[in-house]
């Protein structure tokens, strides 16, 4: 199964010609490519899919998406290669959140 997972765009930078970012996804950080998404910045929430930013969303949307997926454990790990975090653990984490 393939997923568009939200996340928070934390650090933009360019790697070898193309723009990059830092995406936290409730706890997990990886590395997704802004080619598709070149509005995105830093404090944006955007959807990966493979490692890809295809679209922005707004924060209450990504948070949203974010416990549905939590309760879908499987599909988040055979995407982002761990489960996600609990909501308390990373409201510990997140003084934002």
């Amino acid at each position: 199964m393939c997923l568009g997972i939200p996340g928070l765009v934390l650090e933009v930078h360019d790697d070898v010609g193309l723009r990059m970012a830092t995406v936290d996804f409730g706890g997990i950080r990886r590395e997704a490519c802004l080619s598709c998404t070149p509005e995105a910045d830093v404090g944006s929430y955007v959807i990966v899919h493979v490692g890809f930013a295809i679209t922005l969303v707004d924060e209450a949307e990504a948070r949203r998406t974010l416990e549905v997926l939590r309760a879908m454990a499987g599909a988040v790990e055979g995407e982002l290669g761990e489960p996600l975090p609990s909501a308390e653990g990373q409201a510990a984490r997140d003084p934002a959140g």
